[in-house]
């Protein structure tokens, strides 16, 4: 293999890692933070399906990556309450939205604290 043949193949791969989708492989929440996967949105009890911006978002979704946990006031690890596969409720306005563009995904980013049950 020429040296130009090995040096363009480098570059392509350098690229190709630039353009890769964010996915929770490479979402890592730290403290006692959690990755929600938010649940997709259903048609109504009546069967009539409401545009986008009629739909309140749903709050409840699954938890995809969990953090290793807060810190307390001793320098003690607290244990997460959560764990990966949860099906957790949460407040509205709870968590930072992050989207995958590639699978058109939505994920939150928020702290165990906004968290208000685990589903089971």
């Amino acid at each position: 293999m020429t040296r130009i043949a090995l040096e363009s193949k480098l570059v392509v791969a350098f690229f190709k890692s630039l353009r890769r989708a964010m996915t929770t492989k490479n979402i890592k929440p730290l403290g006692n933070r959690v990755l929600v996967k938010r649940s997709k949105m259903t048609t109504s009890k009546g069967g009539i399906l409401l545009p986008e911006a009629a739909q309140e978002k749903p709050r409840q979704g699954e938890v995809m990556a969990v953090g290793p946990g807060k810190v307390n006031e001793k320098g003690e690890l607290e244990q997460m309450q959560v764990c990966v596969g949860d099906v957790v409720m949460f407040s509205s306005y709870s968590g930072t939205a992050v989207k995958n563009a590639q699978e058109e995904e939505e994920f939150l980013i928020m702290s165990e604290d906004d968290i208000l049950c685990v589903v089971v």
